[in-house]
């Protein structure tokens, strides 16, 4: 049985207007890699555990060291990727009461490859009652002639806590940027929260233009959900001791969610500007 057939009989139904697994995997290139890697942290009454750890393609995962009752787990890149025409899935799941922090080891770098069609990395998100998880990895650099499509597909419970950080870099040193697309689909206890898409580098008009990057290189995004949040709040303007670039901190209408969005001529001042934003978002 193929990875992607193995996903599809592995998940539960899908929520209301969440594409099925089969819907967002296109046919890819067949010189392209396809890959799923599948991470399930749970709660055994006293910490958290990693009963799954399944490493594939690019995906090498492994435990890391942590001081509390968290699992945390880091993904190294085992081969160059993404490139043109691979199909990559990264499928975590926090059962209920799990806490678990996902990172990266370095920056994702999206290259052209042997074929212009577009590489797929996709990014599901299964998270229970009353778990944690928290999303931090290292920014995708979208190089000269790359194409990807990125998808983060989120399910959440009622009382999951989630955050979830994306920072992209459009283009190395003195290099234009390739195309590259991401969506946001967030569903909260079965009900829309976040449907968010973007797209950046040709053949997108006026992506670089002064109503959207206005010349800057770095942007990013970080989604909070936590029922402990205080969202009875006006959007928040930050930035205003970083020399350039900007981020704004706002509500979402259904749940207690608050994301940022921030552009920066860098990534350590994206990084900058999204921790301040954090840092907002649980102050009292």
């Amino acid at each position: 049985m193929s990875p992607s057939r193995q996903l599809t009989a592995a998940r539960p139904p899908s929520g209301p207007d969440i594409p099925s697994p089969g819907a967002q995997e296109p046919a890819g290139h067949p010189d392209g890699v396809l890959a799923t890697a599948r991470i399930r942290a749970a709660h055994n009454g006293r910490v958290t555990t990693l009963p799954q750890l399944h490493s594939d393609g690019p995906f090498h995962l492994r435990r890391l060291r942590t001081h509390g009752n968290a699992a945390k787990v880091g993904i190294i890149s085992a081969m160059s990727a993404p490139l043109g025409g691979d199909r990559l899935t990264l499928d975590i799941t926090a059962e209920d009461r799990a806490e678990v922090e996902i990172t990266t080891a370095a920056a994702t770098l999206a290259l052209r490859g042997p074929t212009t069609d577009a590489a797929t990395y996709d990014v599901r998100l299964i998270i229970g009652e009353h778990a944690r998880m928290r999303w931090l990895p290292q920014p995708l650099i979208s190089a000269a002639g790359s194409n990807l499509h990125q998808t983060y597909t989120v399910e959440l419970a009622a009382t999951s806590h989630l955050v979830l950080r994306e920072e992209q870099l459009l283009g190395r040193a003195d290099e234009e940027p390739g195309h590259v697309v991401s969506r946001i689909l967030v569903h909260r206890a079965g009900l829309p929260l976040l449907d968010q898409h973007t797209a950046y580098g040709a053949p997108e008009p006026g992506w670089d233009g002064p109503a959207i990057l206005n010349g800057h290189r770095a942007v990013g995004q970080l989604l909070v959900v936590d029922p402990r949040l205080d969202v009875r709040r006006d959007p928040v303007l930050l930035g205003e001791e970083v020399k350039d670039g900007c981020a704004v901190l706002t509500p979402l209408a259904s749940g207690p969610a608050l994301l940022a969005t921030a552009i920066a001529p860098t990534t350590s001042t994206l990084r900058k500007l999204l921790d301040e934003a954090y840092a907002h978002a649980f102050a009292r």
